[in-house]
Formats: structure tokens, C-alpha cells, sequence
């Protein structure tokens, strides 16, 4: 494969972060430990430039739990073991123990990275990762570029994962975040533009924004360019990111407020049913700082552009085929033991004792037989197959469904109570939008497609991460037999040692008969704690 010529000036750039826990107080003036990156929160920005190679050296001294960081949007085309996403791709980094993170940024754009490991990163372990672009090709429409940040405040969850709790709910947010509660006031100049990136970091909510009476032109979902849109309100699903131009006209001259706003409703479509919008936040495109910042920004009825009617930048129309389905219903259910959990095809994903990466790479021929890898909804597809993946939604509220390893085509999106796929493919978008996160609505369903080009071990999950923790997961094992015998860092291997992890065989470490599930976890875990600080 040819590289662009600008690889040739690809650098190395080289973060070592030292993850511990970080007292902080909210904007709610009440304080907690959070989990923070060199002795402080909010957590640093990562910055890069396509085509060079990242090195994360990761320090884990929070003392009584394990972690690890994912980088969320990065391909890791060809490091698959550098995902980051514990129990699939890599044993979680024990404490008082360093794992290095090596990688290629093959792509431009808003990315971001958190712990994929024990819900943590509602709990602090998340921050904004820019990779720059040297074509960029909307560099000349704007003069400067700024980061917007906006989650949900952290709540206690012990109670999620309990019998008692018979209406399967997950924690409700207790207050909005922007940029980590330090709010934002953009520098706002007459005949000016601004790039804002738009990031939403939240475990649950998603999150509206509007600019008051400026028209935001999209240029990107998810760091993949798009045909400028012009659009008044955008809804970010947890994860999703929007980049957008906001201009200064030479008539502007006040400070212009905007709004941000969590949607915790479970379809904010159904205006038949009251809608609740309690969590706000109004920040400010400023141009005079000695006036007062004291304006509203209200919107009296939230009605987004929809995300499925995007168009890429350089207008690849849709695959005209798919070689493997993989269908998926989405619903909750209980496990053995009466205690709420998600399910795909009625199953709950389960960690298993090995690392799923590490049995593709040591099972062999087996490597090709889902039965190796236990409950982990497992999904085998070869080399350069079109995968189209169908998600049912048979739950009243939306679901964000993030792909790790590629960006898909997201080739239909119908309105909430649809009902399922009809199971023909027709009536698709020729030139749908290159995404890694899509919101599925209520009681409806969503047509994805990408090309698996990509051998790896790769997560497709919700992105609320309660679900997550819930089991709302599947994995993608991506020409398997292009991953044997495939070697780790040693770095890697030590983290599964000092855990007594074995990281050889199938799902329970078998390896004279990969096939033998002896051994494998077919029940959730009957406690639940989360990301929790113990005073040592």
C-alpha cells in the first residue's frame, strides 16, 4: 500500500502519564476523588499529527484497582493488541505496574481516550486526543479552533447491578460538565472562524448544542470529514464528536450566548410523553469581555440534525454488497442469579479468563471456531469480507453503538418505532456517513457496513458505559487466521503474570484442546464496585 508523501516527516510523540486518584470539586462545590493523570484533573489533551507513531508509557498508582486506556477512534491498524480494551485485547495493567501503548495515528481528526477497564472513566480517566492534518481540507475556512468538552456528573452506581433493581435502570446523572466544569467562553472576533471540536464524554447522556442565533457549519462526525452541513442543533450520543465552523459576521457586535444540554430522556423524539431537560449549561462566543455575560440562549424544542442524513467528504458511495451479517437484537434480561444485565441474542458478554486477542493468537486452526472464546458474543469474519452488522433495538430508549478498529457506513437510520429490520436491503443512503459511534433509536434498528481490512479482536458496544458494565457488548474477530501466532509486548505479557492471568489457550486457558470449555465463565460476577477509591 502507497503512503501519503507527509508520512515520510512522521515523528515519534511520546506521553507518560502516571494515572492516579486526584481530589477534585465539582462545580457543585463538593469534592471526591476522581482518577487523574500526573497529580491532576481534568485529565491532559494528546495531540498528533497523521502518520506518526504514539507512545503511551502508562503508570498505574491508584493502588487498589487495575486500569487501562483505550484510544477511542483509532484504528491501531496492525496493532491490535494496543486497543487498550482489558479482558479483550490486553490484560488490565495491574497496580504499581507500567505498560507502554505503541501505535500509528492513521487518520486525522477529534478523537478521544479513556479507561477501558471497571467503568472508570466516568470516574475522571478520560481526556481529549487531536490528531492534526496537514491536508486538512477545511484549513483555509477558519482562523482558529477551540475544544468543547461536555459529560454528566458522576453518580454512584453499586446499586445498578442488583436484584432490587427490577426496571433494569442505570445511574441518572446529577448535573452537566463542560469541559470537565470549567466551562467555556469562546474568543469571538468580527470576520472571523472558529473550529470547535465537539467531544461528548458522557457515561449516559447525550448532549444538545446549540449556538443562539449562529448557524454551525458541520465538517466532520467522529473524525471523518463531511460535506459541510449547515445545522442549527446537534445531539452528540455518548462518544460522538463534531467538528464545526462558527463565524463572526461584521455585523455581530455583543457576546452570544450557547447552550448545553444533557438529554437523559429515553427517546427525546416522543413529544407525546413529557420531556425533561433539567442539566444545562449556557457558555459564550465572547467579542467584548468588559460587557456582561448574562444572556439565555432558549431553545423551545430540541430537533437536531439527523446524523444518518450526513454525506461524506469525498463522496464514496455505500458497499454494493456485504460477504458476512452479523445480526444483533438488543434487550435487557436477567442472568442466573435475578441480577440485571444486557443482552445480545440473549446472551450477556462476560470477560473470559484469557484475553480474547491472546486466544486468537494461540489456538491455532481452532482460532477460526467461536466456540474457543466462550461468552463473548463472538463474531468470526475474514479478510476484505463487506460486513454488514443489523442492530435491533427492542428497548424504549436509544443506544449509542461504537465500532473499535474501523469507522462504518451507516446506511439506514430509521425514526424511533420502526420496529425491526425487515430483513431486504433497499431504500439505503448511496453515499452514507463514515462513522465509529451511531445512535439506534427506540424500537427501530440501524444498517452498518464496513470493510474488514483491519485483523484484529475489535469491540462493538454501547456507549453508555453502564450498559457496557451490563454486558451490552459483541466482538468482531477479524481474519483470525491472519493473527496466529501473532507476538506481544513483554511489557503485556508481565501485566498477565503479576495478575495470575494466563494469556495462552482458549477462553480458560486450555491449550492442548482449545475446543475443551472446562473452565469457562458463563456467570457474571455477583458483586459489582466499580471504580471506587480506598483509603490505603
Amino acid at each position: 500500500m502507497l503512503l501519503p508523501v507527509f508520512l515520510s516527516f512522521a515523528k515519534t510523540v511520546t506521553y507518560n502519564y502516571n494515572v492516579t486518584w486526584v481530589w477534585a470539586t465539582g462545580p457543585d462545590g463538593f469534592g471526591r476523588s476522581v482518577i487523574g493523570i500526573n497529580g491532576k484533573w481534568p485529565c491532559p489533551t494528546m495531540e498528533a499529527t497523521v502518520g506518526d507513531t504514539v507512545v503511551v508509557n502508562l503508570y498505574n498508582h491508584l493502588g487498589n484497582q487495575t486500569t487501562g486506556l483505550h484510544f477511542h477512534g483509532i484504528n491501531q491498524v496492525w496493532s491490535p493488541e494496543m486497543d487498550g480494551s482489558t479482558g479483550s485485547t490486553q490484560c488490565p495493567i495491574p497496580p504499581n505496574s507500567s505498560l507502554t501503548y505503541k501505535f500509528v495515528v492513521d487518520g486525522p481528526g477529534t478523537f478521544w481516550y479513556h479507561s477501558h477497564d471497571m467503568g472508570q472513566y466516568p470516574d475522571g480517566l478520560r481526556g481529549p486526543f487531536i490528531v492534526h492534518d496537514p491536508h486538512d481540507p477545511f484549513k483555509k475556512d477558519y482562523d482558529d479552533e477551540y475544544i468543547l468538552t461536555i459529560s454528566d456528573c458522576i453518580v454512584a452506581v453499586q446499586n445498578m447491578l442488583t436484584p432490587s433493581n427490577v426496571h433494569f435502570a442505570p445511574p441518572i446523572p446529577n448535573g452537566i460538565l463542560v469541559n470537565e466544569g470549567l466551562g467555556s467562553h469562546i474568543p469571538f472576533a468580527k470576520g472571523k472562524t472558529y473550529r470547535v471540536r465537539i467531544i461528548n464524554f458522557a457515561a449516559f447522556a447525550s448532549a444538545m448544542i446549540h449556538f443562539d442565533s449562529h448557524t454551525m457549519q458541520v465538517i466532520a462526525n467522529d473524525a471523518d470529514y463531511i460535506k459541510k452541513q449547515e445545522a442549527l442543533q446537534l445531539r452528540l450520543a455518548p462518544s460522538q464528536r463534531y467538528d464545526v465552523l462558527i463565524s463572526a459576521t461584521d455585523q455581530d457586535n455583543d457576546n452570544f450566548p450557547f447552550l448545553a444540554s444533557l438529554d437523559i430522556n429515553r427517546d427525546w423524539t416522543n413529544y407525546s410523553s413529557p420531556l425533561q431537560w433539567p442539566f444545562n449549561y449556557t457558555g459564550y462566543l465572547v467579542m467584548d469581555s468588559s460587557k456582561a455575560l448574562d444572556k439565555l440562549d432558549i431553545v423551545d424544542k430540541w430537533q437536531p440534525v439527523d446524523e444518518s442524513h450526513l454525506q461524506p467528504y469525498d463522496g464514496a458511495k455505500a458497499f454494493d454488497h456485504y460477504d458476512k451479517l452479523i445480526k444483533l437484537d438488543v434487550h435487557f434480561c436477567l442472568d442466573k442469579n435475578g441480577i440485571p444485565r444486557s443482552c445480545i441474542n440473549n446472551i450477556t458478554y462476560i470477560n473470559q479468563r484469557v484475553p480474547t486477542l491472546y486466544s486468537v493468537a494461540t489456538t491455532g486452526k481452532d482460532n477460526t471456531n467461536p466456540i474457543v472464546y466462550g461468552q463473548i458474543n463472538p463474531f468470526i469474519v475474514d479478510y476484505d469480507d463487506i460486513v454488514q452488522i443489523v442492530v435491533n433495538n427492542k428497548d424504549d430508549a436509544s443506544h449509542p453503538f461504537h465500532l473499535h478498529g474501523h469507522h462504518f457506513q451507516t446506511l439506514h437510520r430509521p425514526a424511533s418505532g420502526t420496529g425491526d429490520w425487515p430483513g431486504r436491503d433497499v431504500n439505503y443512503a448511496a453515499q452514507p456517513p463514515m462513522r465509529d459511534t451511531v445512535a439506534i433509536m427506540a424500537n427501530s434498528y440501524a444498517v452498518l457496513r464496513f470493510k474488514a481490512d483491519n485483523p484484529g479482536v475489535w469491540l462493538f458496544h454501547c456507549h453508555i458505559e453502564w450498559h457496557v458494565e451490563m454486558g451490552l457488548t459483541a466482538t468482531i474477530i477479524e481474519a483470525p487466521d491472519r493473527l496466529r501466532h501473532r507476538k506481544f509486548p513483554k511489557d503485556h505479557i508481565a501485566a498477565c503474570e503479576k495478575l495470575g492471568i494466563p494469556y495462552k489457550g482458549n477462553a480458560a486457558g486450555n491449550v492442548n484442546d482449545p475446543t475443551d470449555t472446562t473452565g469457562f465463565v458463563t456467570v457474571p460476577p455477583t458483586t459489582y464496585v466499580g471504580a471506587a477509591y480506598v483509603a490505603s
